[in-house]
């Protein structure tokens, strides 16, 4: 790799000289490098301009969560949640960035139950009382991505329901709270496994969290498990996902044979997810989607 001057173009694509954006960046990392840590690589690391526009996709994300929020109720088909998703996400100028992504049919995804992720809306799917749904929802802002979910309880459920559902979110919180600026990616996941296992629930290790903004998924990916203190270094400008799913049961899983997208729980128990979408900044860090 060609070595960048001073007063050349920083390699970020800002437009700025090197001097002025990324060398001081740079330098840290070759600190830290030296010293045996795992630096983040530059596709990793989003500029001013790109972080402005990915913020304003995610704006949109969370306001297509929110019109959700205002509309779900039990007897409504998870299809009408997908038209629901559809029709905001295109009246704000905005594509669902599921729809057609390698195939999946629909504008979002919704999981109820014992569905862990990917549940393909349906006008067959109807939701119950008791019943609760993850809704996933991703949007495309003139070609820049966010990513986003929450879980919804349909009108009143099983206390054991709603602890794995409160419960679920606070290992999220708590994999958020521990992402510090040049912190280890590994201390998410800690984080997140402690409080699970902490309350009797099991955590999913095929699906993770990700990089995105450019692309809909990207590098890091983000384990909501493992060890504190090691893995690639949290630098100022990544962008990625927290998106713990938990199991009242066994962390086991199988995906739909005929849909290949669905995920279950192996032995039929609930399963929850929760999602926000951080930017880590100089001085910490900012939920852009939630």
């Amino acid at each position: 790799m060609k070595k960048i001057g001073r007063n050349d173009p920083c390699w970020c694509g800002s437009g700025k000289k090197y001097k002025q954006c990324h060398m001081a960046f740079d330098e840290k990392k070759k600190l830290f490098k030296l010293h045996g840590e795992e630096v983040p690589t530059r596709d990793m690391i989003k500029n001013e301009a790109e972080i402005a526009a990915i913020k304003a996709s995610a704006v949109i994300n969370t306001a297509v969560l929110d019109e959700v929020a205002s509309k779900i109720h039990a007897g409504m088909s998870t299809q009408d949640i997908d038209d629901i998703v559809y029709r905001f996400t295109k009246s704000k100028g905005a594509i669902p960035a599921p729809l057609n992504y390698e195939g999946f049919p629909k504008s979002v995804c919704t999981s109820v139950n014992n569905e862990i992720c990917h549940g393909i809306p349906s006008k067959d799917v109807i939701l119950k009382e008791g019943d609760i749904v993850n809704v996933d929802v991703s949007t495309i802002y003139k070609g820049y991505y966010s990513d986003a979910s929450r879980m919804f309880c349909i009108g009143e459920v099983s206390p054991e329901a709603k602890r794995l559902v409160d419960v679920t979110k606070e290992c999220m919180e708590l994999g958020i709270a521990a992402i510090k600026p040049w912190g280890h990616l590994g201390d998410i996941g800690a984080a997140i496994q402690k409080h699970a296992h902490e309350n009797g629930y099991s955590v999913v290790v095929e699906f993770v969290g990700h990089g995105v903004g450019l692309e809909f998924h990207e590098e890091p990916m983000v384990p909501h498990y493992g060890e504190a203190g090691i893995g690639v270094l949290l630098a100022p400008g990544m962008i990625f996902t927290v998106e713990p799913m938990i199991n009242q049961g066994s962390a086991e899983l199988y995906v739909d044979s005929k849909n290949h997208w669905t995920s279950y729980t192996r032995d039929g128990k609930l399963s929850a997810q929760w999602e926000n979408m951080i930017l880590v900044t100089e001085d910490g860090i900012e939920i852009l989607s939630k």
